[in-house]
């Protein structure tokens, strides 16, 4: 027993000076700069927030930015939080589109085999749901403006685009051979 006290003493010793430097030295970090680095990360949750709540069409999230005028650190983090929340909830939306298995299996028949998701094949249309540039000019103008043709999107704002087209009317007849594969017309 006497062994594994002298073989702890100098553990808990270590241990002990750590936490005296902690409490001597506070964190080195000015108040001025956290608090800029909060609201840099509540202005990076809502702008993501926003960018998934429109592509899935789930209306925009308000807010005041009051943040930006309150001195309390407390009522900022508190913001952060918040806006961390609603970001992972717009994220599981985006995530989860309401027809993901039928254009799951779309994509099965469209696609390029070796491209997946970013096939572009030189014949006119793009992507793993095989979109022509009319097509994502009606249901995906700002994907299309920001990042290209559908070969660059993600799987996700894909679906959503196509998802777009669904509920206007169209359902799944822009892709009519492989809706039949898969049962859906």
């Amino acid at each position: 027993m006497r062994n594994v006290y002298l073989r702890l003493f100098p553990l808990l010793a270590i241990a002990g000076a750590l936490a005296i430097a902690a409490v001597s030295h506070p964190d080195p970090t000015p108040a001025a700069t956290r608090s800029v680095a909060v609201a840099q990360e509540i202005e990076t949750y809502r702008t993501a927030t926003w960018r998934w709540q429109r592509l899935t069409g789930a209306p925009r999230t308000p807010t005041t930015f009051d943040e930006r005028r309150t001195t309390d650190p407390a009522y900022r983090t508190w913001v952060r939080n918040l806006w961390r929340t609603r970001l992972a909830k717009a994220y599981r939306l985006a995530t989860n589109p309401p027809h993901r298995a039928e254009w799951q299996c779309i994509h099965r028949y469209e696609r390029s085999p070796a491209q997946g998701w970013r096939t572009n094949t030189g014949n006119g249309y793009y992507g793993g749901l095989q979109m022509d540039i009319s097509f994502q000019r009606t249901y995906g103008r700002e994907l299309l403006a920001r990042k290209g043709t559908a070969d660059r999107w993600s799987s996700f704002e894909q679906m959503w685009v196509a998802e777009r087209a669904y509920k206007s009317g169209r359902g799944f007849h822009p892709w009519p051979n492989t809706a039949r594969y898969c049962g859906l017309i």
